[in-house]
């Protein structure tokens, strides 16, 4: 059914949450193990931690870097570049901080929430490497605080990246969600306002989430990367 709907659609936004990175090894946040079941995200994560708790601060942040780049994209990541390159996809909507999307050579990638593939210093604005919290380099050349390229607790969303998140959601005539609970507010908006302008929605999920009932297609017992995998053979035959 995934199949034809794609066959059929003119425009396909694909949205993608946490379960889309622990298929890549990297751990979760919310879930039963979650990270913040043993850490307080004001604590270590927020933007008075980084104004008032540095030294906790970097050492969080650190050991998510050292994460994310001892990690790489998995097959899934990969399809969905060769997807939009192909004209297949045309937006991906992410919740997840990792950058793999870009890692993976997408081309048009909405981060909600940032991303840890960059650092940027908090007074200048100049972007580093990543590798500069790997190296417990924390300053910038003009003395600035050097902090991840994250919305931090504590931090609005960027207006520009949600407006487009909203632009892209309202054009979709289909919709797949990939690995999210779609619980997290703004976030979980978009699937809805795509289907109330019409799009087809596509869940891939291990739980269930609470628009299900409005989905066309509901897929809970088949990993991500190896459902995209199938898609893609099934396209291509």
């Amino acid at each position: 059914m995934v199949v034809e709907l794609m066959k059929e659609a003119k425009c396909i936004v694909i949205f993608t949450g946490a379960g889309m990175s622990t298929e890549s090894g990297l751990p979760d946040f919310r879930s039963d193990q979650g990270v913040w079941q043993t850490e307080s995200p004001a604590r270590v994560a927020s933007i008075n931690a980084l104004n008032e708790k540095s030294e906790q601060f970097f050492k969080f942040y650190r050991t998510r870097v050292q994460g994310v780049r001892g990690h790489k994209p998995h097959k899934g990541h990969h399809i969905l570049a060769k997807w939009q390159a192909a004209g297949i996809v045309d937006t991906i909507i992410t919740q997840n901080v990792d950058g793999f999307h870009t890692a993976a050579n997408s081309s048009d990638v909405l981060e909600l929430h940032g991303t840890l593939g960059k650092v940027h210093c908090q007074n200048c604005q100049k972007e580093y490497d990543n590798i500069m919290y790997e190296k417990r380099a924390y300053y910038c050349e003009c003395g600035g605080v050097l902090r991840p390229s994250v919305i931090l607790f504590g931090e609005l969303l960027d207006d520009g990246v949600i407006t487009q998140a909203v632009k892209k959601s309202e054009s979709a005539d289909l919709f797949i969600v990939l690995g999210s609970s779609l619980t997290v507010s703004p976030a979980n908006q978009f699937p809805l306002l795509a289907y109330k302008y019409g799009a087809k929605l596509v869940i891939v999920n291990e739980e269930e989430t609470p628009y299900d009932h409005i989905a066309s297609s509901v897929i809970r017992n088949e990993k991500i990367g190896d459902f995209l995998a199938r898609i893609d053979n099934e396209l291509n035959d």
